[in-house]
């Protein structure tokens, strides 16, 4: 299964696809940052994401999308720059239809670090660890992306599995 794990910012959107599958090791196939002028109109930031997040899923062919969940903190209009940059690879994944899960960052960062409370520092050398790359992803929105991408493959997968069971299980009473 390969999954494109977009960590989301108006000025700064990490985006990771990794592969993988139940007992095989993870691979990072691609990562990057799309970044957008801040000085640059809302409109035209996220239709660069847009065109951005299309390339990607259009070049790499995942088959499901993480984002991660907006949460509420007290920086309001920062908040809405990611609300917004959120709602961009949503939306694209709804048009190719394609899984679509939502992690939050607690989710991301208990699945990599087994704590839900880590920092990006202990984030990031756990994406190195486990996808054994040789430099750690830089900078932190990159990191991030990969690691969505990862909890999804591993979360995610499990809680496939459980939807499947419960259904075949409905089916044959």
């Amino acid at each position: 299964m390969r999954v494109l794990g977009v960590d989301p910012g108006l000025t700064r959107c990490g985006l990771g696809v990794v592969e993988g599958g139940l007992g095989t090791p993870l691979r990072l196939v691609e990562v990057g940052v799309v970044r957008t002028p801040i000085d640059q109109e809302p409109a035209l930031r996220l239709l660069t994401l847009q065109t951005e997040i299309d390339d990607w899923l259009e070049r790499l062919r995942p088959d499901a999308v993480a984002v991660e969940r907006v949460f509420a903190k007290a920086n309001i209009k920062g908040i809405m720059g990611t609300a917004q940059a959120s709602a961009v690879p949503m939306l694209a994944a709804a048009r190719r239809g394609l899984p679509l899960a939502m992690h939050t960052p607690s989710e991301v960062k208990a699945a990599v670090t087994g704590n839900g409370r880590a920092d990006k520092n202990q984030v990031t050398a756990m994406v190195t660890r486990i996808l054994r790359l040789q430099v750690a992803p830089k900078p932190a929105d990159a990191a991030d992306a990969i690691a969505l991408a990862i909890c999804h493959l591993w979360r995610g997968a499990a809680q496939d599995r459980i939807a499947q069971a419960v259904a075949m299980q409905r089916a044959a009473r």
